[in-house]
């Protein structure tokens, strides 16, 4: 039977190069509220956030595109690490939700710059291409560039595991998401992140976590 022989913990965060839209519900959109507000935790002032879910989905989408693969679960080295439900192979990957570092939800809630609270406004519109005009204009709501946000991976190695082909597999996907976007309008500049001060700790079922040597 196999076993869990540890836990690696990667602790990073996430610097905002351009604006990242991540949506949140619209249901509630006042008269003269913003067409496309981006998702918040009530329980931390209404603070906007990164979903760990949104995180990890496109860093495994990225790494199916790579690696050629026509669907979700086309990849069994992917599938090791990310699961798949249709084999019923659990995920060795947790992806935590990232939250504002301490200094840039003081310097959100003290800009006075920003549209809202933690956030701005940005004005979209379609153009006519034959009449030359702006139609239908939107606002959407983004956080701004320049914040950062912490963020923790943890990787379930099992005694068959080759850590380093798991630990490999993700760097390789996280390089890729500097290299793409993240969230949504990505095309139009939004979402540019990178990855900062990393570290890294290691822990058996016995054992308390302690500083990886890698």
């Amino acid at each position: 039977m196999k076993k869990l022989a540890k836990k690696i913990k990667l602790n990073t965060s996430i610097t905002l190069i351009t604006g990242l839209h991540i949506g949140g519900s619209g249901d509630n959109v006042e008269i003269g509220g913003i067409d496309n507000p981006v998702i918040k935790l009530g329980t931390r002032d209404n603070q906007p956030y990164i979903p760990g879910s949104s995180l990890k989905g496109k860093i495994r989408c990225l790494l199916e595109q790579i690696e050629g693969s026509a669907k979700v679960g086309g990849n069994d080295n992917i599938n090791n690490l990310f699961g798949y439900s249709q084999t019923n192979q659990p995920s060795k990957l947790i992806v935590r939700d990232a939250m504002l570092t301490p200094e840039s939800a003081e310097r959100l809630r003290n800009c006075e710059n920003l549209d809202m609270p933690y956030t701005e406004g940005k004005w979209e519109n379609v153009i006519d291409r034959v009449k030359g005009t702006a139609e239908h204009p939107r606002q959407t709501e983004r956080i701004p560039a320049g914040v950062s946000f912490d963020v923790e991976f943890v990787i379930n190695v099992w005694d068959d595991d080759k850590e380093d082909e798991l630990l490999n597999l993700l760097k390789k996907g996280i390089n890729a998401l500097e290299n793409d976007y993240l969230g949504g309008s990505g095309s139009r500049g939004y979402g540019q992140i990178k990855f900062e001060n990393w570290t890294s700790f290691e822990a058996s079922e016995e054992t308390n976590w302690t500083m990886s040597s890698k």
